[in-house]
């Protein structure tokens, strides 16, 4: 990878101004005033008329991707012979590396068909064009590159296993999980290939948290979209007609789908829903790529495994599997467990297991495989990291904020860190209760001491809310029971009965106006014991959201009666007469305050509910069997 110096003539920096005009027209496209000003001066073709050594040709490649910028590049390039094109930048940087690092490919195809050598050369810190074109997410520029390589050696294309490594790491972290497929089943040496820093493929994907379906966060239908949707798994390789991405080979077992469709007629509708519907087909794309990731994963560690190595352990396995704990990817973790048993024990720099990692960063999904183990559980419950903390003293420390901050409230966080501490604490063994720590302290005074701020601010938040209660549970008590006294229409003299008492309208309102006055009674009652509560550490497990959901819900119960007494008050006053057109606007304004409690603070109740009442965030999430 020989570099020319043929006509690299650079002036001094007081002679820039000499090549301005040809800078312009370089970032213009012009290549009429261009062409003129190399008639004039020979040596203007390869000079560098930029600061960091860049040439008319670094510059031009960068000015867009116009038709008159690509056309002034074909001009330049034919111009120059094609050694010039090897001309580099104080960085090393070839025209084609730039051209590669912005994603401009038609540039690169022009300037490969004059150069191939050019995709070989790499800068001063050993970045290849391939290289810039995946850390940059140029797909297209990255598809090119490797089509027109592909016939090309292993040893060629990545001299150096550092240099190996940085492009699958590259391309993993870029998100083209079938590229990166591709290439390490085309190169097999991609897959143990590691950076001099220690970092590998399987490393990179298991810092991916998004390439897998435990970090997608997906509503109750997406959930079920995703479940059912079908997505096929499909063998790739590298078309050089096209210089992309083809499906080679199409197998029917990998058809992934949560039923199987019998029928051809309905196959089309379910393929015709999944392109027109945009959120079906987001759902689709995400779970394609989620399955892209699983199987690339799967061949990372079938490649590593096959090098029956006990140091593979370390370079490769010990820091994925710790690096999948800490970031919650419990595929990564039970991937890596199949592959490689031993792993279950890694421990990181702190001396901790990944079920400890997971405890301390508060991911359930990697906590849970605990459940799929069989009394090697034990072991792992009895294992103390290198502090002298059991798991219950982990589980006693606070969350992470980015933990803490997916549950809205206080007093709800507060639940969620004290539903974690007993749920560890049902796999404790019966010292680990009250085992002390190297700092002496006991589980239950780790976590007081973590949540003492925590526990005021859920107090401040619970009294805040109860007392939000407080005024409208009263006033309408108020207002209903002076209702109840004033009955719609007045009382007959005769026999002391309301007028309307035989009208069902009458009887609704009745009915209406006593639920409303009962259900705000005992909404005020609630609150109000919310208020007087000790707000101990326990009481917010329970008893204060328990508390909270029943004030909120009689009070919602409470505003619809009352709305619905009103209603019904306001037919029997006008529902028989000519001003019978003054309840349709009136019903319609009836629907304002029901509306605006519910999008206000339902979301409130309905995540209390969740939180209490919904089945537990703990348990079994599969029948495979871990370790």
């Amino acid at each position: 990878m020989a570099t020319s110096s043929v006509g690299t003539t650079r002036p001094e920096n007081d002679e820039y101004w000499r090549y301005i005009p040809l800078y312009q027209a370089a970032l213009r496209g012009d290549w009429a005033s261009a062409q003129r000003f190399f008639e004039e001066d020979e040596g203007a073709l390869t000079a560098k008329i930029k600061s960091f050594g860049e040439t008319t040709l670094h510059i031009a490649v960068g000015a867009g991707r116009s038709t008159g910028a690509i056309n002034f590049v074909r001009n330049l390039v034919d111009k120059m012979p094609p050694e010039e094109l090897e001309i580099v930048n104080d960085f090393n940087r070839t025209a084609l590396f730039n051209a590669a690092w912005m994603g401009n490919t038609e540039v690169v195809k022009i300037l490969w068909q004059k150069r191939p050598s050019l995709v070989y050369i790499r800068d001063k810190y050993g970045y290849s064009p391939l290289d810039m074109a995946a850390s940059n997410a140029m797909k297209d520029t990255l598809l090119y590159l490797l089509d027109v390589t592909k016939n090309d050696p292993f040893s060629k294309l990545l001299p150096v296993e550092d240099s190996a490594a940085l492009l699958l790491i590259s391309v993993i972290t870029s998100g083209y999980y079938d590229i990166a497929l591709y290439l390490v089943e085309k190169y097999p040496g991609l897959a143990v290939s590691k950076r001099k820093s220690g970092d590998c493929g399987l490393k990179g994907l298991a810092r991916k948290f998004s390439a897998f379906k435990s970090g997608s966060r997906q509503q109750w239908w997406q959930r079920l979209i995703y479940d059912h949707v079908p997505v096929k798994v499909k063998d790739v390789t590298i078309s050089r007609s096209r210089g992309d991405i083809e499906n080679a080979v199409d197998d029917p077992d990998q058809v992934l789908t949560g039923h199987k469709y019998n029928w051809a007629a309905a196959r089309l509708l379910v393929e015709y829903f999944c392109i027109t519907v945009p959120c079906i087909k987001h759902i689709q794309e995400q779970k394609e790529m989620h399955l892209q990731a699983l199987k690339l994963l799967k061949c990372l560690c079938e490649r590593v495994r096959s090098l029956n190595d006990s140091n593979a352990y370390e370079s490769h396995i010990r820091n994925a599997i710790n690096s999948a704990a800490k970031l919650g990817i419990h595929e990564v973790t039970e991937e890596i467990v199949e592959s490689f048993p031993i792993s279950v024990w890694a421990r990181d720099k702190e001396g901790r297991n990944l079920f400890q990692r997971a405890i301390i960063e508060r991911h359930e999904n990697v906590f849970n495989l605990i459940y799929q183990m069989g009394d090697y559980q034990r072991i792992i419950v009895y294992m103390k990291d290198g502090f002298g903390n059991n798991l219950l003293h982990l589980a006693g420390g606070l969350a992470p904020p980015n933990k803490l901050n997916l549950v809205s409230g206080a007093a709800l966080q507060m639940q969620r860190e004290l539903q974690w501490f007993q749920e560890v604490k049902m796999f404790a063994n019966p010292e680990d209760i009250d085992w002390p720590n190297s700092q002496n302290e006991t589980p239950a005074m780790v976590f007081t001491r973590e949540h003492k701020k925590l526990v005021a601010e859920g107090e401040t938040w619970m009294k805040d809310t109860a007392n939000s209660c407080t005024i409208p549970s009263a006033l309408i008590v108020t207002m209903v029971f002076a209702a109840a006294i004033t009955v719609p229409g007045g009382i007959n003299d005769t026999d002391g009965l309301p007028i309307f008492s035989k009208v069902a309208a009458f009887k609704i309102f009745v009915i209406s106006d006593a639920v409303s006055l009962f259900a705000s009674i005992t909404s005020l009652l609630v609150v109000l014991s919310i208020l007087t509560s000790r707000y101990a550490e326990g009481d917010f497990l329970f008893v204060l959201p328990n508390r909270l959901i029943i004030g909120l819900a009689t009070l919602f119960l409470s505003i619809t009666a009352m709305v619905i007494a009103f209603s019904s008050a306001l037919y029997l006053l006008f529902g028989d007469n000519d001003k019978v057109w003054i309840l349709y606007p009136v019903v319609a304004l009836t629907f304002i305050p029901i509306f605006s409690f519910t999008s206000l603070q339902f979301p409130l109740l309905r995540d209390l509910m969740v939180s209490t009442y919904r089945p537990r965030i703990f348990g079994k999430q599969s029948n495979r069997t871990f370790y």
